[in-house]
């Protein structure tokens, strides 16, 4: 299991980075990698970032524990 929390704290990180990029420089990375926004590869990578950002949510008592 935390092997999952990593990998999804990694895909919630890079897709941060890349809402950065986008706010800041109107790069989407994703979909210049992929052909554009609206292609199967940019899709899945957004689905893929999208699913680890709900799965982060079940991290919140863990992040908001006090010791």
């Amino acid at each position: 299991m935390k092997a999952l929390n990593v990998i999804s704290l990694i895909l919630v990180i890079l897709g941060g980075l890349n809402w950065l990029s986008v706010g800041l420089f109107e790069y989407d990375v994703v979909s210049e990698l992929f052909g554009g926004a609206d292609e199967v590869g940019s899709k899945i990578v957004y689905i893929i970032v999208g699913i680890a950002a709900l799965y982060a949510i079940a991290l919140f008592p863990k992040v908001a524990k006090d010791d």
